[in-house]
């Protein structure tokens, strides 16, 4: 699916939501490393990415690499953390317990 002119696979509206994680809050998509592709989980990334894992190293924190399903800023991985569960520029809130998988998609 296109939202704010990215491509989202795997997302089932514009706001970036997927099969998994569908709560008003869960409006983020992250880029995968290994694809440079956007996901909205994890597990949309097992089911329609491209079949390997590569964790986001620490020094590259600073590119953009996370999607706001609200806005459609991107914002980077160090944003992503600071953000306290909302988007830096729109506020829209973000599912806090997606800090959960952090350790599936960045390094720590």
């Amino acid at each position: 699916m296109e939202t704010h002119g990215f491509q989202v696979k795997g997302a089932i509206d514009a706001e970036t939501r997927c099969k998994h994680y569908y709560s008003e809050a869960d409006r983020v998509a992250i880029k995968f490393f290994c694809c440079n592709s956007y996901y909205p989980c994890y597990q949309c990334h097992r089911e329609y990415g491209c079949g390997q894992t590569a964790l986001w190293p620490r020094e590259k924190f600073d590119e953009k690499a996370i999607l706001c399903g609200n806005c459609g800023a991107e914002l980077t991985i160090d944003n992503y953390f600071e953000a306290e569960s909302a988007c830096p520029l729109c506020r829209a809130s973000f599912n806090p317990g997606c800090k959960l998988h952090k350790h599936l998609y960045f390094s720590s």
